[in-house]
């Protein structure tokens, strides 16, 4: 897989390569536009692990097993909707939750951890620019939410799952700074996007297999409807729920 300190160093050969055989600055321009073009991919698409080292999957669980995860919550009104669903299939996911959502909500999020699931680290605003902020923002946000989590539950939460899955060197930084493992997915829901409940459902049912790590919000009905449905095909084809740090046998909190 491309990395983003590898596409440096060989568009940085070729620059100097450029000079040696004097080339005209058309050669230049598009090779910035070709650095530009992976760059920017790379770091809106958190599996290719461009910027940071994400866990996407782990196709060689030895269980028949998936990681559900939830973004975004908790939620007052959804959240516990999605509980009661986990609960009623005996299954455990994973939740990475925003900072001043857990603030809002303290109880739900001590219930989502007595109930076996694991939370990790969402930002504290996730911002819609987090992608452009400053380094010392992104560690600002990391250990706010990291500080709330611990006087919330007591834990010290060591998985972060980045907004949107966007990464860049700064975003790098401030998990490194926090000392948190970055989570991505194998599979995206799109359960946020317009598409309807029962074809967001047939895209996973046709891609799920065990190792896959799949991500819903806990935000709305629809994303409810759909985790019923998940769980239902989950059931009827043998495949079980189970938290990202024991799908990968990591620890979840420090």
């Amino acid at each position: 897989m491309l990395k983003f300190n590898t596409i440096n160093i060989l568009t940085l050969i070729l620059v100097v390569f450029f000079q040696l055989i004097s080339v005209s600055i058309w050669f230049y321009g598009c090779l910035f536009l070709v650095w530009l073009t992976i760059t920017s991919i790379g770091s809106l698409h958190i599996r290719w692990n461009y910027h940071v080292n994400s866990l996407n999957s782990n196709y060689e669980v030895a269980q028949n097993e998936v990681s559900i995860t939830f973004d975004d919550g908790p939620h007052a009104e959804f959240t516990p909707k999605v509980l009661e669903l986990l609960k009623v299939y005996n299954v455990k996911a994973t939740f990475f939750c925003i900072g001043k959502h857990i603030e809002s909500n303290p109880e739900l999020f001590r219930r989502i951890i007595s109930e076996g699931h694991t939370v990790g680290n969402h930002t504290f605003n996730h911002k819609n620019n987090f992608g452009f902020i400053k380094t010392k923002e992104v560690v600002r946000e990391l250990e706010t939410t990291n500080e709330i989590i611990e006087k919330v539950s007591g834990l010290k939460a060591k998985i972060f799952r980045p907004p949107f899955g966007v990464t860049n060197p700064r975003i790098k930084k401030g998990i490194n700074t926090v000392g948190l493992q970055s989570i991505g997915w194998s599979i995206r829901s799109f359960d946020t996007t317009s598409k309807s409940k029962n074809t967001i459902v047939k895209s996973i049912e046709k891609k799920l297999q065990k190792g896959d790590i799949v991500l819903l919000h806990d935000t709305s009905d629809k994303s409810v409807e759909i985790l019923e449905q998940l769980l239902l095909f989950l059931k009827q084809n043998k495949l079980e729920s189970v938290t990202i740090d024991s799908l990968f046998n990591i620890k979840a909190y420090a």
